[in-house]
């Protein structure tokens, strides 16, 4: 009797606490396992907006989107995706491992579509979408993929887009950024991603539990990102570009009043289009390329001043009264600093500042700078916005550098001889700058005496924002000081013997100063600097060529860019 008591009371007790399953799975957690069911039985398909447009200062387009498709599958049902991946193959004319190696790599969980093919044609497109009537698993995505009209044109100051990185997810996921996001990289694209970039929709539908589509549920339109306008010209960027093709180096145009950036071009460049693209193979031989095509020589490397710098030498002794406009030194090719020779490149006999600069006398300018002193041409070098980045808002700008006898001993613990500032005064030695800086070192001759700060970015959205972009600081040079290196730039062109007098023929009037920067192993380093016209000038510019010889060659290039401009109509 005992034990058909314990088998009954057992059997109480595991209705008892069946009982108490169903309770909790009904009654106290029923609501949320419901919610769970429903979300179970929803997809959602996103879609992309369009990425912003970016424009030049008259509303020409130099970036914008391009509707591509895409080709997605819903992993769900395997039988499905066998043969979505044979149909597909046919029509795509790949084969069928490269779509199943897409599969793989993408895959995320069997409820999330899966890209297999991007950027296909409109009529694969069709041909894709017909299949959903045997194949609902399929989805054909559009997808608006970046687009530049210009190829490479002004690619360095546009940047590009590309998937983000770990390094970027990190630091801007509390921004609304998720994995596998299109962002901008470099230039304009990166600067302003939080502009360009759009806001994500989708489609959600209803679908059974192998994954077949029932019913559509709801539907969120994509926002397009914000249009962003720049100071940019595209037509002078092109004459820039055009004759800066196939060598390395940098030309940079500047409204010298206001800093507007009208043509920055590096070269060598590289096509946007291959990161939008995932073009591999492009991307492999542009990675590899040993001329380093995706930096930004305007700003982002920095090189030797060469003989431009003695514009700041000029500043410096005139605005100390180390010298005036009558002092003369004799220029025999060369000078002894201490026990050492110190050469000039040739034989110039007595010269004054203007005679000095029109004729980049290095002899005039060791002398010059020695009664300066060291410290006082790095006072200046730093008034006229050297040694550090100009507050361009394009990303990775490189300060340059401009030593001095305290950085000498701090860092170094060397002392500084009359020989180190000797090749201070003709912009050698440890002496770095930017084409950037250099176009807005003349700015300052050009102006009557502001130091601008350069910007590329006019409008965002419509809305003109460059009353908040132009900012300039007065720089109080003594009364005189920079019409005498006016008058001695100016000859630098218009004199017969001036370094710079193969630009004289134009029919505008340039003043400006030429630089042979040695840069050993290779030949050195051409510079031109200047401004036009001369009077009311319009115009700053700046040619680098990196390894291109004598600051001639650097002329010779500065002249073609200003004579199309002439051309054209654009001065």
């Amino acid at each position: 009797m005992i034990r058909p008591r314990i088998v009954i009371w057992a059997i109480t007790v595991m209705l008892f606490f069946l009982l108490l399953g169903l309770l909790n799975l009904e009654v106290i957690h029923g609501k949320r396992y419901q919610e769970l069911g429903d979300k179970n039985c929803i997809r959602l398909v996103s879609q992309n907006g369009s990425r912003g447009r970016i424009l030049d200062r008259e509303g020409r387009v130099i970036a914008d989107s391009q509707l591509s498709y895409d080709l997605m599958i819903l992993p769900q049902d395997p039988g499905q995706q066998e043969k979505i991946i044979l149909s597909a193959a046919q029509i795509l004319k790949v084969s069928v491992r490269e779509l199943q190696k897409a599969l793989k790599k993408e895959y995320i969980s069997s409820s999330v579509p899966v890209t297999i093919a991007r950027n296909i044609s409109v009529k694969e497109a069709i041909a894709l979408t017909e299949l959903k009537v045997d194949l609902p698993a399929i989805i054909v995505q559009p997808d608006p993929l970046r687009h530049y009209p210009g190829g490479r044109l002004a690619a360095h100051v546009l940047g590009y887009v590309s998937e983000i990185d770990r390094w970027r997810l990190t630091r801007l996921e509390d921004y609304g950024y998720k994995t596998k996001d299109i962002v901008g990289f470099g230039g304009v694209e990166e600067r302003y991603d939080y502009y360009l970039r759009q806001e994500e929709g989708g489609v959600s539908f209803e679908v059974d539990h192998r994954g077949k589509i029932i019913r559509t549920l709801g539907f969120k339109p994509p926002v397009n990102g914000k249009d962003i306008q720049l100071t940019l010209s595209i037509k002078i960027q092109k004459i820039a570009e055009d004759y800066l093709a196939g060598r390395k180096g940098s030309v940079v145009i500047m409204d010298p009043y206001t800093g507007e950036i009208l043509a920055m071009a590096s070269s060598a460049a590289f096509d946007p289009a291959a990161f939008a693209e995932k073009n591999s193979d492009a991307l492999v031989k542009l990675f590899n390329d040993p001329n380093s095509l995706l930096i930004n020589r305007a700003i982002s490397s920095a090189y030797p001043a060469g003989s431009i710098f003695k514009v700041i030498v000029a500043a410096a002794a005139l605005d100390n009264k180390k010298i005036n406009p009558n002092t003369t030194f004799l220029c025999q090719g060369s000078t002894f600093v201490g026990r050492g020779e110190f050469k000039c490149w040739s034989t110039h006999g007595l010269q004054n500042l203007q005679a000095a600069l029109t004729h980049s006398c290095n002899v005039f300018f060791y002398k010059t700078g020695l009664l300066a002193g060291a410290q006082s041409l790095h006072d200046y070098a730093l008034k006229f916005g050297l040694s550090k980045t100009t507050s361009f808002e394009l990303p990775y700008e490189n300060p340059g550098f401009i030593p001095s006898p305290l950085w000498r001993k701090i860092n170094k613990f060397k002392n500084w001889f009359d020989g180190d500032t000797a090749n201070l005064s003709i912009g050698q030695g440890e002496v770095l700058v930017t084409p950037l800086q250099i176009t807005r070192m003349i700015a300052v001759i050009a102006n009557g005496g502001y130091l601008v700060t350069p910007y590329i970015v006019k409008a965002i959205d419509g809305r003109d924002i460059s009353v908040y972009q132009q900012r300039s600081e007065k720089l109080n040079f003594k009364q005189g000081t920079l019409d005498y290196i006016r008058e001695g730039l100016r000859g630098v062109v218009n004199d017969p013997t001036g370094t710079g007098n193969v630009l004289s023929g134009l029919t505008v009037i340039i003043a400006g100063k030429t630089g042979t920067a040695q840069a050993p192993p290779g030949q050195p380093h051409a510079w031109f600097c200047g401004f036009l016209p001369y009077k009311n000038p319009k115009f700053a510019i700046c040619v680098f060529l990196e390894h291109g010889g004598p600051g001639y060659v650097a002329c010779v290039t500065a002249k073609q860019i200003i004579q199309e401009m002439i051309n054209q109509g654009l001065i």
